[in-house]
């Protein structure tokens, strides 16, 4: 009751236009709210199986894509990308390794100033800028949320070691084991659940700390375009998983299960190596401390992953439930925390020492 009025609240003051909301929790869905619009014109309502963009939430997928990879011996953690892909290996990038991308000390948190000029949808030049660019920093010795560049480097990495693309393990592989409703490339005969996404305030990108590094390529926060059939049926992995809060929140809610369907997808060494804090510092781009397992972020109260725009979803170690806001309004996190506060959780980025 408490969270169905702190969200019935959002809706009802404005502070949200369209969302869901799901709390799991012991094998079972224990809260499912829908709330506001699904589309710019207010024609239909939000409904449970909506499915909404959630940006970086989109990574933790990207994530275990790779590490399918890793589970079937076509690549190591540790082992230089360049010894698979090997154009690679220039601009200081000769001794970058998957453990490096995943946890976001690649050193290429965005796009060169080369790909200013290439289409949002150009996987191949995108891909061949990033293999082209020199690093930013010695990979490894800083950190930064790789915010568009993630799913290029794990596609990148896939494709010549394993002779596969990001959107092909994960809908091949990692969707259907899991169970999940989500999609890199949005099925035609799915595209009518697919929610719009609209600025809460018209300066909203400009209000982002992680602005300079969305800018290239242009368009990934432009609604125009991530409101396209063409983006939606894409697979631009660092950002464009479509999916629903209920998937969110089951998924997070059998994160750390030692019987469940995540560890029997990875194996027990993999399923504890993702879990497992693995760099903590000042995120240059996130602009605060925090702590990063291979896929998300931890600290004692948590293990979460949130987007730009306000979705979020976590695993409380506190409490043992699993939980996910899903929004089309794109602002802070603000309403997912105060769910999250409801629930007794804080959504707060802290590291963990």
């Amino acid at each position: 009751e408490a969270v169905r009025e702190v969200f019935e609240r959002l809706v009802g003051e404005g502070a949200e236009s369209g969302a869901g909301v799901s709390v799991w929790r012991d094998g079972a869905e224990v809260v499912r709210l829908s709330g506001g619009w699904a589309d710019a014109d207010r024609r239909h309502p939000w409904e449970g199986d909506t499915l909404v963009q959630p940006y970086s939430l989109s990574k933790t997928f990207v994530t275990l894509a790779a590490l399918v990879a890793v589970r079937d011996g076509a690549l190591t953690l540790d082992e230089p990308l360049a010894a698979h892909w090997k154009g690679y290996g220039c601009g200081g990038k000769r001794d970058t390794t998957l453990r490096q991308v995943l946890t976001h000390r690649a050193g290429q948190p965005r796009f060169p100033a080369e790909a200013a000029g290439i289409d949002l949808l150009d996987d191949d030049r995108l891909r061949a800028s990033l293999e082209r660019a020199e690093a930013e920093y010695v990979p490894g010795a800083s950190l930064g949320e790789h915010a568009l560049t993630y799913g290029h480097l794990v596609d990148g990495i896939l494709r010549a070691a394993a002779g596969t693309t990001l959107g092909e393990m994960f809908n091949q592989v990692v969707r259907p084991t899991l169970g999940l409703d989500a999609w890199f490339g949005v099925p035609t005969e799915h595209l009518d659940r697919v929610a719009d996404l609209e600025y809460g305030r018209p300066d909203w990108p400009q209000q982002l700390h992680a602005e300079p590094w969305l800018r290239i390529p242009v368009g990934a926060l432009d609604p125009g375009r991530v409101n396209s059939r063409a983006w939606r049926q894409s697979v631009f992995g660092a950002v464009n998983l479509h999916t629903t809060a209920s998937a969110m929140a089951a998924f997070f809610s059998t994160l750390t299960d030692q019987d469940g369907k995540l560890r029997a997808l990875l194996g027990p060494d993999l399923h504890t190596e993702l879990l497992t804090p693995q760099v903590t510092g000042y995120d240059e781009v996130f602009g605060t401390r925090l702590t990063w397992t291979l896929g998300f972020i931890r600290d004692r109260g948590k293990i979460a992953k949130g987007g730009i725009g306000g979705s979020a979803a976590w695993w409380s170690l506190r409490h043992g439930h699993g939980c996910a806001y899903l929004t089309r309004r794109l602002e802070d996190h603000s309403r997912a925390g105060q769910i999250a506060a409801a629930l007794g959780d804080d959504l707060a980025v802290v590291g963990e020492d």
